[in-house]
């Protein structure tokens, strides 16, 4: 009982404050002066411009404006604190300076309030930069109430909500999107000064392939058709190969109808890119080589702390075959056995569940999931992946029940998925006719045949490598992210109505 009215005494102070509020804005329209009249205000510098050229810039004026967060009146002379993109500065604002009325104006002003400061810069006796303010402008009113600064807002469910008030106030999420920008501008000069050229694709399909996945199923209303979101990049890409463009990639969103968790949302961020002429070793080489630049000018080194652990993109990247790694991990030879029917025992035994349709390839990546991915801290390329779970990958020419694959694992997730190319048309539909019967035994994740695609295989696609990487995780690794929701600004989340 207690608790409920300590809440409802509560509603009743913030329902208060924030009518004050609103009765402040009222007051400075009628006085003419509305904020929101304003349309632009000039800023010549940032915070930490100004911090970091203090030498240069002492004494003479600057004009900053960002969010005002905190404020400290003293009779007739105040300090407060703006808040802009890269950091914060404290300013001096004393009523000889800006003015008897400014300075009135001024002590109504709220935190959250967003201003504009023309003033000189100096240092105060305590040692800190600061504007001696002038002039200072109200841009804008806040008619809500931030979070209290000491608790700060830690509430993970409002964080993802309100992104902008987390963005606002926890630096250290700025700096996380800052850094996932960074990445994603060095991606594309790394690749760009690789030759590779930067390429759109649909976003609706009629056949959503190119991976396993559920797809996010609508109805295009003026064709009268139902079209699928897409969950891959891969068959558009592998056309414009066919069509003459020997290294292309594209940065989307894809989308598919899967669960939530840490490392998963519906809706991600993902690049592909394909070379022609090479195979899933030059995919290897260009990753290993794209990781390091990536880090060194994301996060100006290549040893990286994540979680407990230090990982270093400096060192070369180890390299298992995936039975190799069962073998090291979990202390079994699938080259030693023989057929389906004895993985299905070796199973059995290891306690590792399968279903009625699985062959030995799909055994051996079921043991790869339960023993093997939580011991690859360290960056490791698997490679040489069953055929049963590679419908669009080259097989290895010396052992055709394995194909020319590889994934990165770093920390024991998967961070990018790697093929030399399917190129045989006939191989390919086989696959697929492969994939259409897993479809009809119940794997909803299963590929189904894109006539257009094999029409494209069939004119001809050269020898070529393709790979495909989570660039959501790759934030994740940068910033010391534990959840993928941490490095989206705007996370799916289920509906407050529901």
């Amino acid at each position: 009982m207690a608790e409920a009215q300590n809440t409802n005494v509560q509603e009743q102070d913030i329902n208060q404050l924030l009518k004050v509020r609103r009765e402040k804005l009222a007051a400075l329209q009628e006085a003419g002066k509305d904020p929101f009249q304003i349309t632009k205000y000039d800023v010549t510098h940032h915070s930490t411009d100004i911090k970091n050229n203090f030498e240069e810039l002492e004494g003479k004026t600057v004009r900053v404006a960002g969010r005002m967060m905190s404020k400290r009146v003293m009779g007739k002379a105040s300090f407060c604190n703006v808040q802009d993109l890269p950091g914060n500065i404290q300013s001096y604002v004393a009523r000889d300076s800006v003015g008897e009325e400014a300075y009135a104006d001024f002590k109504k002003y709220d935190v959250g309030d967003i201003i504009g400061i023309e003033g000189e810069v100096f240092k105060t006796k305590t040692g800190e930069i600061s504007i001696h303010a002038t002039c200072i402008t109200l841009l804008s009113k806040s008619l809500q109430i931030l979070p209290e600064k000491f608790h700060g807002l830690t509430n993970t469910d409002i964080r993802y909500r309100q992104r902008y008030t987390d963005l606002i106030m926890n630096a250290d999420v700025k700096d996380t999107f800052v850094k996932r920008s960074k990445m994603i501008s060095a991606i594309r000069r790394y690749l760009d000064e690789q030759g590779f050229m930067e390429v759109e694709t649909p976003m609706l399909v009629s056949n959503a392939g190119g991976a396993a996945a559920r797809p996010f199923e609508t109805h295009y209303n003026s064709l009268d058709e139902d079209v699928k979101l897409r969950i891959s990049l891969e068959l558009y890409l592998k056309r414009l190969i066919v069509g003459g463009m020997e290294r292309v990639y594209e940065i989307g969103r894809v989308f598919r109808n899967e669960g939530l968790d840490t490392r998963h949302n519906p809706e991600f961020t993902l690049m592909e890119l394909y070379q022609a002429y090479t195979d899933y070793y030059g995919m290897m080489d260009l990753t290993e080589n794209m990781f390091r630049y990536v880090a060194q000018e994301v996060c100006g080194t290549t040893l990286l702390p994540y979680a407990e652990a230090m990982i270093d993109l400096g060192k070369p990247f180890e390299r298992l075959t995936m039975v190799e790694a069962v073998k090291k991990y979990a202390g079994v030879d699938f080259d030693a056995i023989p057929d389906t029917e004895a993985a299905k025992k070796l199973a059995d035994e290891k306690d590792v569940h399968y279903e009625v349709r699985h062959t030995k390839g799909d055994i051996l990546n079921l043991f790869f999931e339960e023993f093997v991915e939580e011991h690859l801290i360290q960056p490791t390329f698997i490679m040489d992946h069953p055929v049963e779970i590679s419908p669009l990958t080259k097989r290895k020419p010396d052992k055709p029940d394995y194909v020319e694959r590889f994934e990165l694992f770093i920390y024991g997730r998967e961070m990018c998925n790697a093929y030399s190319e399917l190129n045989d048309p006939i191989d390919q539909r086989e696959r697929f006719k492969a994939q259409e019967a897993a479809l009809a035994a119940g794997d909803e994740e299963a590929n189904t045949t894109d006539e257009d695609f094999m029409n494209a295989l069939e004119i001809g696609m050269p020898p070529t490598g393709g790979i495909g990487y989570g660039l959501d995780r790759l934030a994740m690794l940068l910033t010391n992210s534990p959840a993928i929701r941490d490095v989206l600004l705007f996370p799916t989340m289920k509906s407050l109505d529901k």
